[in-house]
């Protein structure tokens, strides 16, 4: 009998969920005092129904899931409550018992897949020793199973992709892999912990609409857990917002982004970064989320919550509703209420002069590949191939474009991290590529980088105060170790932070708090130029608002410019002034933001934007679906790059890349459908 025909009949829905947490409290760390991770959940999951698990990093989000799948680390223990899938106690099982159960009724997609993955086994056989394990029906046709299954995920040419390693494939087929092995034991309950963190908005569009027909082929249910507002709006069912442990509300998809019943989750949606609220602050949550090794006697969101009340700090809340629908706050639903956001006045861009401060003519940036013995160069990897761009004082330029495109590549190019291949780098009039040696060093504290991730970019072993201050031992500016440590405080207290941080080690702060240490660090020398590398996309939407909040000030208030490394389309509206969308080493749409995000005219440019998930579940958006993935810039296609995938070719396209044409509204493209043709 088929999961559809067994699981999903109308009677059996409404008589028992297929999952059911009763209050759930899971502990990690000391018996005398632990962190309590999970803290007394309680929720239901339906057959066929997505239910989706919301809120910032180590609210508890993952340890749930890993909790029902009893897969908690070595010093992790569930304490109290059950887990029930179809009525059975999970808790109960042996662990010969529950293995049959963790790939079998239960599949999970992990966060990410190439650590997922075993790098030294192909593909195919690592599916296969799934389907061995937890597929009865497929004894004799393992391989033909395995088949089926990356067929079912939308693998192209599986039979060969099958004999494929892990690092022969893009992310978003690692992770179509990841999700062939979760359904190989034919689940009624799919996992999927942050499936799309990590992949492009078009690879993440593609995964999301694949689980949603694999649920409507297989009426399995589905625990997404996520920190993406457009995601949840885009999946979900139903919704829980989980913070500090502790599950603050649950609502249906539409009544939460109707009017969420916690303030929580109100501050939530007023943290997320959009076109019209340019000229305005983001609507931070300040403080930090209180530690978990203690026990709680009052709301633990009442020190960040601006419509705290008494009570709330002397007496835990109460829930209202039941385990469908509710939440947790002293206050009536008509209590709670919105406030506007906090205006922030901008300087105006590129204030006393209107000259180019960076100035990018026809960059390249090739890598070669050797071979042999005697290392002869057989060919080169295009990383960048003719790259113009310039930013003025105080604007922000944003560099967009899938994953392996070359953004990362053209940012390091012009801080002379990585020496260009050809083309010029004027900063302030001055080629880079002529400066060498102690004059580039000089030359240096005038532009700075912000990387992706703050904690693999520090020393562990190093004080936040030597951290930021190690630019300007190099620079020998400062003064002595007693004047340096003045300045180290005084960008601390810029950034928002207090001044005896400077006295503590990176791990003792948070994600948000790390990404602000980086960014004084960057601020210590005085540069003009300020090269921002993806430094929001492993934070959540709050410590988001915080440091887009930051970085606006501080270029309302140094006039900073920035070249802005991202694949958020919703931070470049927010944030830039004008916006460059990459395409396998060249820029193929260049100009005004406003321009480019409400009419785009490259095709690319168009799947990209109609592969954002908005924050509204009314929104019905046409996804652009590209074919295959991005071409090798080892071999890339003849004409245009992007031919190959773009649902508008020409025969020329596939003859000639075509020149980049200025409009009549000043926007770049170089794309054959605005360009002359001889």
């Amino acid at each position: 009998m088929s999961l559809i025909e067994n699981a999903t009949s109308e009677n059996r829905e409404a008589a028992a969920p297929l999952l059911e947490l009763r209050g759930l409290s899971t502990h990690l760390g000391s018996l005398t005092r632990p962190v309590r991770a999970v803290d007394d959940v309680s929720l239901r999951i339906h057959f066929g129904e997505t239910f989706v698990l919301l809120g910032e990093s180590g609210c508890g989000k993952s340890m749930i899931a890993l909790s029902m799948m009893r897969l908690l680390p070595h010093a992790g223990r569930i304490v109290a409550g059950d887990v029930l899938l179809d009525g059975q106690s999970l808790r109960a099982l042996s662990e010969a018992e529950m293995r049959a159960e963790r790939g079998g009724r239960i599949g999970m997609i992990f966060q990410e897949p190439m650590t997922s993955l075993n790098p030294v086994m192909m593909v195919g056989e690592q599916v296969a020793e799934a389907v061995r394990l937890h597929d009865a029906e497929s004894h004799g046709r393992v391989q033909a199973r395995v088949v089926e299954l990356f067929r079912s995920v939308g693998i192209p040419d599986p039979e060969r992709r099958v004999r494929e390693y892990p690092h022969q494939l893009s992310g978003g087929m690692k992770q179509r892999v990841m999700i062939a092995m979760a359904l190989a034991g034919r689940p009624e309950l799919l996992i999927a912990d942050e499936p799309t963190t990590a992949l492009d908005v078009t690879i993440q569009a593609q995964v999301l609409d694949l689980l949603k027909q694999l649920q409507r082929e297989t009426g399995m249910a589905i625990l997404l857990i996520t920190h993406d507002l457009g995601v949840v709006a885009e999946m979900a069912d139903r919704v829980g917002v989980m913070y500090a442990g502790q599950l603050f509300e649950i609502n249906d998809v539409g009544g939460f982004f109707r009017e969420a019943a916690h303030p929580y989750s109100r501050k939530l949606f007023r943290s997320v970064p959009k076109a019209e609220n340019r000229d305005l602050g983001l609507d931070v949550i300040p403080g930090i989320v209180p530690a978990l090794n203690q026990v709680f006697d009052h709301c633990r969101f009442a020190d960040r919550c601006e419509l705290v009340h008494e009570r709330c700090r002397n007496s835990l809340p109460p829930w209202h509703g039941d385990a469908e629908n509710g939440y947790r706050c002293h206050l009536a639903r008509e209590e709670v209420k919105d406030s506007p956001g906090t205006p922030i006045a901008l300087r105006q861009a590129g204030e006393g002069s209107n000259a180019a401060l960076l100035e990018v003519q026809g960059l390249k940036v090739h890598f070669p590949i050797q071979k042999g013995v005697l290392r002869r160069v057989v060919a080169h990897v295009k990383a960048v191939d003719g790259v113009d761009l310039s930013i003025a004082t105080g604007q922000t330029i944003a560099l967009v474009g899938e994953s392996g495109c070359g953004k990362t590549t053209v940012g390091k190019a012009i801080l002379q991290l990585q020496r260009p291949t050809d083309g010029r780098v004027l900063f302030d009039g001055t080629d880079l590529a002529g400066v060498q040696g102690r004059d580039l060093r000089r030359l240096r504290r005038e532009f700075q980088i912000i990387f992706q991730d703050p904690a693999s970019s520090m020393n562990p072993r190093m004080l936040v105060e030597d951290i930021i201050a190690e630019g300007l031992v190099a620079q020998d500016i400062g003064g002595n170790r007693v004047q340096r440590r003045t300045l180290v405080e005084r960008l601390l207290g810029q950034v928002g932070m207090q001044a005896s941080a400077a006295s503590r080690y990176p791990h003792e702060f948070s994600g948000g708090q790390r990404q602000r240490i980086a960014i004084a660090r960057a601020l210590a020398e005085e540069p003009r130029l300020i090269v921002c590398d993806e430094p929001t996309s492993a934070l959540d939407v709050s410590v988001q608002a915080q440091v887009l909040n930051l970085l606006k000030e501080l270029q309302a208030e140094l006039g900073l410019s920035y070249l802005f490394i991202t694949h958020n389309i919703s931070v470049v509206a927010y944030l830039a002034h004008e916006v460059a969308v990459m395409y396998l080493g060249r820029i193929v749409e260049y100009g005004d933001v406003e321009k480019v995000l409400n009419n785009p005219l490259h095709p690319y440019t168009t799947a990209l934007l109609s592969a954002v998930p908005v924050p509204d579940p009314q929104h019905q958006r046409e996804v652009i679906r590209l074919e295959g993935d991005m071409p090798s810039p080892i071999n890339p296609p003849s004409g245009c790059h992007f031919h190959p995938r773009c649902p508008h070719a020409q025969p020329i396209c596939r003859d000639r890349y075509p020149d980049t044409v200025q409009t009549d509204e000043g926007t770049r493209v170089a794309c054959w459908l605005h360009s002359p043709t001889d």
